[in-house]
């Protein structure tokens, strides 16, 4: 029946809930992602350049009615999920705890299976009272035959009831280990992780171990905006729920975390805090960007650009001085020594003629100018001068 079962399963029918066999492609849960939103069976289709990414396709209403998708579900970030959490708990201190709730359920079992061994005694005990009372009634007594007769077939029924219901009780019952067993699970766990990450290791195998563990795989993308809920139903008939990020192409649309994101930009930049150190701490805090990537410095600029923030000025919101603690000039104040306007400033640094810099892109200029080059650049424009009036 077991094989029966399992050949009927191989059966590449999802529509009518069949898992089908493990095939070649990297799409870890073939045959086993399920629709969070109308319960049927996903099928895999790939996309991208080379067709190298897979995509989890619901295509049951669209197949029998031609109505739209009911969702598409990126495979890559739910692949990556559903695996660390197989290998999380397939850890060996967790296949330590497991043995040792299995090991206390099988005591449970030993006294339970007492138990029904009692009763099915004492079933038998009785049926076999009642047969003997039978057949020391003398057959002129008939009216006592018949009591009797109903009787003994009273109590084979119940025995038969009894019988039926140990076996089932039997077939619910978790498997018992052994000694052995729990040492090879031991070593299941502390190889696993090699096997699994493996070169030698293929997809398919990867996905008939995946189906040892877990029985089915729950996607949701529409339930929490910018997230895939995944509710993973193992094998042991316990379930897990997850989330992960959903990769989008905008900040616009489907982007779960755009309120956070706003929100911790502009706490920080506040607070003064740069571009890139606005990154890091975004990117240490476990948010991610639209498209499940760490932040940039340029992601930040383009952002508070959009969402017209201010650049975080190394003054705050002052006017910039003439000059700045550390000895370097402003654009103001270098304009302001030399007798210049600030757009000839700006010409000369970009001419080289003098040389600052920006602690970021938009932050003010440090301009580094001696007394030297002051003197040299008022002579300069003292003959630019001249040659322009000679010129006239």
């Amino acid at each position: 029946m077991a094989n029966q079962r399992r050949l009927a399963d191989n059966t590449n029918r999802y529509e009518a809930g069949h898992r089908g066999a493990p095939r070649k492609g990297i799409a870890l849960l073939q045959g086993l992602a399920v629709c969070g939103q109308c319960g049927r069976r996903m099928t895999v289709r790939y996309s991208g350049p080379d067709s190298a990414c897979p995509v989890y396709c619901c295509l049951a209403d669209r197949n029998q009615t031609g109505s739209s998708l009911c969702q598409e579900v990126r495979a890559p970030a739910v692949d990556e999920l559903v695996a660390r959490t197989l290998l999380k708990a397939l850890e060996p201190d967790q296949i330590a705890i497991a043995i040792a709730a299995l090991d206390e359920i099988a005591e449970e079992t030993r006294s339970l299976e007492k138990q029904w061994a009692l009763r099915r005694e004492r079933a038998r005990y009785d049926a076999e009272r009642a047969r003997r009372q039978y057949d020391t009634v003398e057959p002129e007594n008939r009216l006592v035959a018949r009591t009797l007769e109903k009787t003994w077939e009273d109590k084979l029924r119940l025995v038969d009831e009894i019988e039926q219901e140990y076996r089932r009780w039997r077939d619910r019952e978790p498997l018992v280990l052994q000694a052995q067993d729990h040492a090879a699970l031991q070593e299941l766990a502390e190889n696993l992780p090699a096997i699994w990450h493996s070169e030698t290791t293929q997809p398919e195998d990867r996905k008939r171990i995946l189906r040892f563990i877990v029985q089915e795989v729950v996607l949701d993308q529409k339930k929490i905006r910018g997230q895939v809920v995944i509710r993973i139903l193992w094998q042991t008939g316990a379930t897990s729920e997850h989330q992960t990020q959903r990769r989008v192409q905008s900040y616009d649309r489907d982007y779960g975390e755009l309120e956070l994101v706003r929100e911790r930009i502009t706490q920080l930049n506040a607070a003064g805090d740069m571009d890139r150190q606005i990154a890091k701490i975004l990117n240490d805090e476990g948010i991610r960007s639209a498209r499940g990537k760490l932040f940039s410095y340029e992601n930040i600029w383009l952002l508070r650009h959009r969402w017209g923030i201010p650049t975080a000025k190394i003054n705050g919101v002052a006017a910039n001085p003439p000059r700045w603690p550390d000895g370097t000039y402003s654009v103001q104040g270098a304009a302001a020594a030399i007798g210049v306007t600030a757009q000839t400033i700006f010409d000369y640094l970009a001419q080289g003629l003098v040389h600052g810099r920006q602690s970021t892109k938009g932050q003010p200029w440090q301009i580094s100018l001696s007394s030297d080059q002051i003197d040299q650049l008022q002579r300069r424009l003292q003959r630019t001068r001249r040659s322009k009036k000679g010129a006239s």
